[in-house]
């Protein structure tokens, strides 16, 4: 009897969940001591491995390329009678809610305006500028990140679907260890650590989203934006997010991802019409070719011997912030992705995302460099308000920004939703359908942790915790593109 127990307990949900309450609770009970330890980790890696990050994205980015186009491209993420669960567009809406989420919002203007107000080459202001701006807004939220998301997505889905596994990142990595002595423990280590970068990663996001919602009730409505307002919109949104998780993926997921994407569009669309549009045009187009010419060479920036605070704050922090997303987006994307080839899934997932997310950055970030270098300067001082501050200077901007709150909500809704459901799998030892009690309590730790961050400082914490957290999960990605490559070369093709 005691056996029987002792074989049933879900040490992944345990231990998750233990890991999960210490932060947390160090987090709000010391939080002198968690930005003390934080910030000295973050030093740690910043000196000595902020160039595998540079190499690994990169990495991950042409071998996602190799499988699209290579003899593997064909494979069905699944048997070879399997058809998508969903259609194109439904497809795409739902990876536009789970991938993109409240990071387009929050970074959409304030990103191409510091870069504006403080590029590496050239004056601030000046044409050089502009182009300097948009050119490292399409790196950061172009083609490498979602290679991350897809390769993570697409050794999920092939292992889960294609060779019977459960759904979990440890299933990814069996052809690499094999036999060996220590296989579960190593096996626990990793699923306990995808489930804890995965609540980091989205309680982050959801903080930045709950800054910028009371930065747009300040901006439009003058309601004070304090940290007190702040912990009551992620209470009230995590109630919202939790009822909708436990209706299913279907009857909740999929119609608010149908709702975003109709906000999101709306948004996008007016935005564009009301703004710039010549030069938007002109910008996208020309962003575009500096972006493909020195993709390269940016992708693997870094001073040799002079101060790389510029590369610390941006670059490495998206990479260290995208490899924080990847067990939860993968996952998800492995979920609505049945029945698809490497191919078509490679594509959809790093082609489609990346150009909008480039066509945002152009529309908000010349919508705010058009008003010039003073105001730049003035709207980049609060990160939570400038979106807002541009769209005032706008026809119909009082309407565009309340579209912008309530599309942080929708956002901040969706992803929340997808990530319970995904904790929920990672803790149920894959069950495609994990019990409602399970998504509850992580619904519960991801608005604790949201907490957490806005309380100990914001962008900044996130900054330093996203790249200590990210670290040991980039090691695992080696490993599973190893392991992926290993199954496919036994594919008779």
């Amino acid at each position: 009897m005691f056996l029987k127990s002792k074989q049933n307990r879900n040490y992944v949900f345990i231990f998750s969940l233990i890991l999960t309450a210490i932060v947390v609770s160090v987090g709000i009970l010391l939080p002198e001591k968690f930005n003390y330890i934080s910030t000295k980790l973050f030093n740690v890696l910043i000196d000595k491995f902020s160039p595998m990050y540079l190499l690994l994205m990169l990495g991950i980015f042409i071998f996602s390329l190799y499988l699209a186009f290579s003899k593997y491209g064909d494979i069905k993420l699944g048997r070879e009678n399997d058809k998508p669960e969903f259609s194109n567009v439904v497809w795409f809406s739902m990876l536009f809610g789970a991938g993109m989420g409240i990071g387009l919002v929050f970074f959409g203007a304030w990103e191409p305006l510091c870069h504006y107000v403080h590029p590496l080459i050239g004056e601030p202001g000046s044409e050089t500028a502009v182009r300097f701006a948009i050119q490292q807004s399409f790196i950061h939220w172009g083609f490498i990140p979602w290679s991350a998301y897809a390769i993570i997505g697409l050794a999920l889905g092939y292992f889960q679907y294609r060779r019977g596994k459960i759904g979990l990142i440890s299933s990814t990595i069996d052809p690499v260890l094999g036999n060996i002595k220590g296989k579960k423990i190593i096996k626990l280590v990793v699923d306990v650590l995808a489930v804890f970068i995965t609540i980091i990663g989205v309680a982050a996001s959801l903080g930045l989203g709950t800054m910028e919602i009371g930065g747009g009730l300040q901006y439009i409505f003058n309601v004070n934006n304090t940290i007190k307002l702040q912990l009551l919109i992620i209470v009230f949104i995590c109630f919202i997010y939790i009822w909708t998780a436990v209706s299913g993926l279907d009857n909740g997921m999929k119609k608010l991802s149908n709702i975003n994407l109709a906000l999101a569009s709306v948004l996008f669309i007016g935005c564009f019409f009301i703004g710039p549009s010549a030069e938007i045009i002109n910008t996208f187009i020309n962003g575009m070719g500096d972006y493909i010419n020195y993709f390269v060479s940016q992708s693997l920036f870094i001073n040799p011997v002079s101060d790389n605070d510029w590369v610390y704050r941006w670059r490495i922090f998206y990479w260290a912030y995208s490899i924080s997303w990847t067990p939860f987006v993968g996952v998800f994307i492995a979920r609505i992705s049945k029945g698809r080839t490497i191919k078509e899934f490679v594509l959809g997932v790093i082609v489609i995302p990346s150009i909008i997310c480039m066509a945002w950055f152009t529309i908000f970030g010349m919508m705010g460099m058009e008003l010039g270098l003073d105001f730049a300067k003035d709207a980049i001082g609060c990160t939570e308000t400038t979106l807002f501050m541009v769209l005032s200077n706008y026809k119909y901007g009082v309407l565009f920004s309340i579209i912008s709150i309530i599309l942080l909500f929708t956002f901040f809704i969706t992803s929340a939703n997808s990530a319970i459901y995904v904790l929920g799998m990672f803790t149920s030892r894959g069950d495609l359908n994990p019990k409602n009690r399970n998504k509850i309590v992580w619904g519960i730790a991801q608005g604790l942790f949201a907490m957490v961050f806005i309380t100990l400082g914001g962008l900044q914490i996130l900054q330093r915790f996203a790249i200590v957290v990210s670290f040991p999960f980039s090691l695992v990605i080696v490993v599973i593109m190893v392991s992926l490559m290993r199954e496919l070369k036994k594919e008779k093709i």
